[in-house]
């Protein structure tokens, strides 16, 4: 895999992309490359859409406030899109935006928000998730943006999980078992991580995720960590051991 040019400027755009396409640019992203970068014609920057890998291309500015791009040629191929599903309880504002960011950041594929009865916020602005998604990405070097599914009730939310994959529920009742060693045990397979909300999860709850079939329980280590960091320490974890890091 090629190493990302963060020597220019990424940004994510919606069209199509091909030698031959014209990119308009919205008013936020025009001002942002005339007005804030201070680039000018035929500078370059990255573009991509999720679909079509990664492009280089030219800007064509077309007065003070508006501006077009030109892609020029493809820089790399769209991958395959993360296959991790991560199921969160909703946070409220920075920290959910937090979130957001850190979990695609980490190779989340799925992002599926989960009601529980601890839940602190029980409708999401779908808009900012995504938005909170793409910046992840431009920063970041990755080609895919996450499917955000609308949020579900947490029964719901595991019933639509297929059989065959493997839900990782980050329990705070589990002690200090070695999670590497519990995750390590497992075949790989299509992976999902589970975490609560702050509170955890009710002694319900609890049953009704460790009834669900190829369910692993595991713990976190010996602090308690709030949600947003658990996020980053979970998907971290999990793609060491079973996900896309390379291992040795």
């Amino acid at each position: 895999m090629s190493a990302p040019d963060f020597a220019r400027h990424r940004l994510f755009v919606e069209p199509a992309l091909s030698a031959a396409a014209i990119l308009p640019l919205d008013r936020d992203q025009a001002n942002y490359l005339l007005n804030v970068l201070r680039l000018r014609a035929g500078d370059t920057v990255l573009v991509f859409n999720g679909r079509d890998g990664e492009w280089l291309a030219c800007l064509v500015p077309e007065g003070r406030k508006q501006a077009s791009l030109e892609p020029v040629r493809q820089t790399k191929p769209q991958p395959p899109a993360p296959d991790l599903h991560y199921l969160f309880a909703p946070l409220k504002a920075a920290r959910l935006d937090y979130m957001a960011q850190k979990a695609v950041e980490m190779g989340a594929g799925t992002l599926q928000p989960v009601l529980t009865r601890r839940t602190q916020v029980s409708r999401l602005n779908r808009e900012r998730l995504r938005a909170n998604a793409v910046e992840a990405a431009e920063q970041c070097g990755i080609l895919s943006l996450p499917v955000i599914a609308p949020e579900r009730p947490l029964e719901a939310a595991l019933a639509e999980l297929s059989p065959e994959r493997l839900l990782v529920f980050c329990d705070e009742g589990m002690g200090q078992e070695s999670p590497v060693a519990a995750l390590a045990a497992r075949e790989p397979a299509p992976l999902a991580v589970l975490i609560g909300p702050e509170g955890g999860f009710d002694e319900a709850e609890r049953a009704l995720i460790r009834a669900r079939p190829n369910t692993l329980p595991v713990s976190l280590g010996p602090r308690i960590l709030r949600a947003d960091t658990a996020a980053v320490a979970a998907l971290a974890l999990v793609q060491a051991v079973l996900g896309d890091w390379p291992r040795g």
